[in-house]
């Protein structure tokens, strides 16, 4: 019991972990801003530029905007470096108090946090991890401490965090390192096999290539809503609590695979039911392009849409039809507000023209396109298991609790 104590669980003392705030194991943390959107010329250029609802990915490699030298130099906006660790200091929904890690350089806006550890007393990748696991600490502090409920630089500086020396905090960040590149890797299959079903589906419905170039004499011109149906089944407090819950801000932007899914217990209202292989996509904001085919049956709330093909067959073509730059860029076109567009079904987005195929060549497709449909619905499963690995190891490694060793057996 005394060795237990002394020294706990992890080979090394636990008087060895020693108590600091964050403000004095780093070289510097700073936000940063945003160019004026109404100067074209500050946009689009060669420099990625990082807004907070992008923190919904642990690692950062691409951003949605980049922007100018001439932005960059006319703003308040600041460069983080790879390897710096991000965070949401505001932003809608979940989004406050997400934390990422840089795997690239990238300016960044006022909603953005970035943090570069002292490496030679703080690993880089164990501050991602000490922070990432205090989610819900972050945004309490940020609720108490803040009028508009965001956080601030000083009060991360002002947490407290423990760590043991320089080379043990390596080998637990290397373990949970180990776990998130299986997810990365996962996630980039399922980016590859989405890309193969678009390729496929714009060959076959917008190029014609297998008919010659041109659509068929047989296919017919039609709408949205002549293939698909807007479901809106509610559901009782009761049959909630058998459900996982999808929620608007889980819905992966540019991406057909979910990845994982909230407790039902934090569903409270506007709710409507999903079933397996029903069409996920985002309606608030839709220009987010928030398109996903349901992997399970769950519930969401109303500001998705949920969509289900008349004939089972059609699943595909419908799904990637939805996917479509084209058809997103219609639906924000035809939105309902101004400060929170929402997109609408009825003499909306159901009004689409879409080309019609015979049942034949959409059951040919259905063929080929399903399989790696299939594969995506299915790798949910194994992204949730890896997840949930990593979040029960994360903070029994960095408390001490378990041993590096123990963690690998």
């Amino acid at each position: 019991m005394r060795f237990e104590k002394d020294w706990g669980r992890l080979g090394l003392k636990l008087s060895d972990w020693k108590e600091y705030r964050i403000g004095e194991l780093i070289e510097t943390i700073f936000s940063g801003g945003t160019p004026n959107t109404k100067n074209s010329d500050y946009w689009n250029g060669s420099l990625p530029w990082l807004s907070s609802g992008e923190t919904r990915n642990r690692y950062i490699n691409v951003t949605e905007k980049t922007i100018t030298n001439s932005g960059a130099q006319n703003s308040s906006t600041r460069q983080a470096l790879k390897g710096d660790v991000v965070m949401a200091s505001a932003g809608q929904g979940y989004t406050r108090g997400q934390v990422s890690f840089l795997n690239i350089d990238t300016f960044i806006n006022q909603s953005v946090i970035a943090i570069r550890a002292n490496e030679k007393v703080l690993d880089k990748k164990f501050l991602f991890y000490n922070l990432s696991s205090r989610y819900e600490e972050l945004r309490a502090i940020s609720d108490s401490n803040s009028i508009r409920g965001s956080i601030t630089t000083k009060m991360v500086k002002s947490m407290n965090i423990r760590i043991p020396d320089l080379n043990t905090q390596r080998a637990i960040a290397n373990v949970l390192s180990s776990i998130d590149d299986k997810i990365e890797t996962s996630k980039q299959i399922n980016h590859h096999l989405e890309q193969m079903a678009q390729a496929i589906f714009k060959s076959w419905f917008v190029d014609f290539e297998p008919f010659g170039g041109k659509m068929p004499n047989d296919w017919t011109i039609g709408k949205l809503s002549d293939v698909l149906k807007l479901i809106k089944n509610g559901i009782n407090d009761k049959d909630k609590q058998k459900l996982p819950y999808v929620p608007i801000d889980i819905l992966p932007m540019h991406s057909l695979s979910l990845n994982s899914y909230k407790s039902n217990d934090e569903a409270k209202s506007s709710l409507i039911t999903f079933k397996k292989n029903d069409i996920l996509l985002g309606a608030m904001r839709v220009y987010f392009h928030r398109v996903c085919i349901s992997p399970f049956t769950g519930i969401t709330r109303s500001t998705c849409f949920v969509l289900r093909p008349f004939n089972k067959i059609y699943l595909e073509y419908c799904l990637l039809t939805c996917d479509l730059k084209s058809s997103i860029e219609y639906a924000q076109s035809t939105s309902k507000g101004s400060t929170m567009p929402y997109a609408v079904w009825e003499n909306g987005l159901a009004e689409l023209k879409i080309p019609i195929p015979t049942e034949k060549v959409i059951k040919n497709f259905s063929k080929i396109v399903s399989p790696l449909i299939k594969t995506l619905q299915d790798s949910i499963y194994e992204i949730e298991n890896l997840q949930n690995l990593r979040d029960t190891l994360l903070p029994k490694l960095l408390s001490g609790e378990i041993s590096v060793n123990q963690a690998t057996k």
